[in-house]
């Protein structure tokens, strides 16, 4: 097909199928560069599945144009997974919309320039929160090389050419528009599989070769770290923060679609909703798994084949998988096999090893390593639980991010399985002061729940940016104070003058007792400094301290 003057649709279908193999091929190493809008390494998976929709749906249909766009068009809006494939999904319809028009006679240079500029105005259209420095970006600039070729009068070759020029150079300035990505040293991954299309395109109408896959190993263990880190520290929440994915197609009337969108734009994020003529394929990230499906059925729309994934289970899997790819020791550990047998054992999460020996000397039986920057997955939960010597467990999550995925183990196990939902370590050391080995889970979960509800607890952290709080402005390196329900309540350029701020907030006249955890980033100094200002303005207090040695909180504290 060397030397193609039109595209036609023989040509189209080519390309599509050619796509599809060069997707399946590319798929790990496009995995690896997917760090946003979450580091769960499903960009090329989510790319290549809903390629394979389309193929399926073309190996059904007439050889026309027309029925072969058709066919596009319906495959992947019925076919898209994930939020690359639904966005994919709309660079596929508008650009086989457009191309459809030129009818069997095929689609010139002009034409199919034309197009790329509608696959890119419906992508952005689709999205309701464009982002610049990711697939949008790419294909927007593409279609503007193509654009410029063809105004020219360059062919069909040339024209694609000069997409695929212009596309690598914006893929090649993606992290520097995004800063997620510098921070993994990575570019974006759906604008990297969408370039397998141009080269698909050249391939077929000239006869170039395909890329080879990437083989280097990608972000290093350093950079998925900080990329798992991203984080606000002042109450609002960062996409990275929403744990759960939400898709489902949806049969909802035209006049309707913009109201739909700007409902679901309350509840989350990285929203994508792409179809039209009564049918939609929809895509939220979000923490809200009922009101996501609910807005829908308040504008009389009707969801269909619900699909609700863990976005929080899947990157902490990537994560653990990156690390053993990487020659990183995965680190989540239970106690000797040979446990011994009592009626109610206690699995704890511990984000630090001091935290893990201290659980360990308070009765738990079972420890898992985790915590903010890595959530332990269901199965890591379920295998703990499994482990124990007992039939009747209570989970200690200690994170609010970990809570659900705790809730969904009793389900799993033959096992009487009963969360006590705390939120921080200093919660979790008051409710293990309650626990009694020989009591039911029922009733350890209903006394330790009370002990952890009556502590306040509060934290110490570095501003990793510029904010604005309550509690004044904050400038990245900012030593700042969070107390749950409250946010930022301390702010100050040394980490001792947060603390005591956050502890003047923490400690009222009801309260007797301060525990004290301290963590990477800690000293003897600094601590003797926040023990002696305790002393000084709340001397009626006792002073616990234990060494946890948890990253990023220097001192994390609760108070009974």
């Amino acid at each position: 097909m060397a030397g193609v003057v039109n595209l036609g649709a023989n040509e189209l279908r080519s390309a599509v199928v050619v796509f599809r193999d060069t997707m399946k091929a590319h798929q790990a190493s496009i995995n690896r560069l997917n760090v946003y809008p979450v580091p769960d390494g499903d960009t090329g998976t989510n790319m290549a599945r809903t390629l394979e929709a389309v193929v399926a749906e073309l190996s059904g249909a007439a050889s026309d144009m027309a029925s072969t766009c058709q066919a596009i068009s319906h495959g992947s809006l019925m076919g898209a997974r994930g939020n690359s494939g639904v966005i994919l999904s709309q660079i596929l319809r508008g650009f086989s919309s457009t191309v459809s028009s030129a009818g069997d006679a095929g689609a010139p240079a002009s034409h199919v320039a034309d197009a790329l500029s509608k696959a890119a105005a419906a992508a952005y259209e689709a999205v309701l929160k464009p982002i610049e420095g990711t697939i949008l970006t790419v294909v927007r600039e593409s279609a503007e090389g193509a654009t410029a070729a063809a105004s020219s009068g360059a062919d069909l070759s040339a024209t694609l050419r000069a997409a695929r020029e212009q596309g690598r150079d914006a893929l090649a300035r993606t992290p520097d528009m995004l800063p997620v990505l510098k921070d993994a040293g990575v570019v974006d991954a759906g604008g990297a599989g969408f370039l397998l299309l141009l080269d698909s395109f050249l391939h077929v109408i000239d006869g170039e070769e395909l890329p080879v896959p990437d083989e280097t190993a990608g972000p290093s263990a350093e950079q998925l770290d900080a990329v798992a880190k991203r984080q606000h520290h002042d109450g609002t929440v960062d996409v990275s923060e929403l744990r759960y994915e939400v898709m489902f197609l949806l049969d909802l009337d035209d006049s309707r679609a913009s109201e739909f969108k700007s409902a679901w734009g309350t509840i989350g994020d990285s929203i994508v909703v792409v179809g039209g003529d009564g049918l939609y394929n929809c895509h939220i990230h979000t923490n809200d798994i009922g009101a996501a499906i609910e807005a829908p059925l308040l504008l009389n729309g009707r969801p269909r084949n619900i699909r609700v994934t863990d976005l929080f289970e899947e990157v902490a899997e990537e994560h653990a998988a990156r690390e053993a790819e990487l020659g990183s020791p995965v680190q989540s550990r239970t106690h000797s096999p040979s446990l011994p047998p009592v009626t109610c054992a206690v699995v704890a999460v511990a984000s630090g090893d001091g935290l893990a020996e201290l659980f360990g000397q308070l009765g738990v039986h079972g420890v898992i390593a985790g915590g903010q920057t890595l959530n332990p997955s269901t199965a890591e939960l379920l295998a703990a639980v499994e482990h124990m010597n007992a039939r009747q467990v209570v989970i200690l999550p200690n994170n609010k991010n970990i809570i659900p995925v705790a809730q969904q183990i009793d389900a799993l196990t033959t096992k009487d399985v009963r969360v006590v939902p705390t939120c921080s370590m200093p919660e979790a050391l008051a409710a293990l002061v309650s626990y009694d080995p020989e009591a039911s889970a029922e009733s350890n979960a209903r006394s330790m729940t009370v002990a952890a509800e009556a502590v306040a607890t509060g934290e110490i952290t570095q501003a990793v940016r510029d904010t604005n709080s309550e509690a004044g402005k904050v400038t990245e390196g900012d030593w700042i104070g969070l107390v749950r329900g409250d946010g930022i309540v301390s702010i100050s350029g040394t980490m001792v003058g947060s603390a005591t701020q956050l502890l003047d907030h923490l400690i009222d006249d009801s309260r007797e007792l301060l525990t004290i955890v301290t963590g990477d980033g800690s000293t003897g100094a600094s601590t003797d400094q926040i023990t002696a200002w305790v002393t000084d303005n709340r001397p009626d207090v006792a002073i616990e301290i234990h060494v946890g040695g948890q990253p990023l909180y220097p001192y994390l504290f609760g108070v009974e």
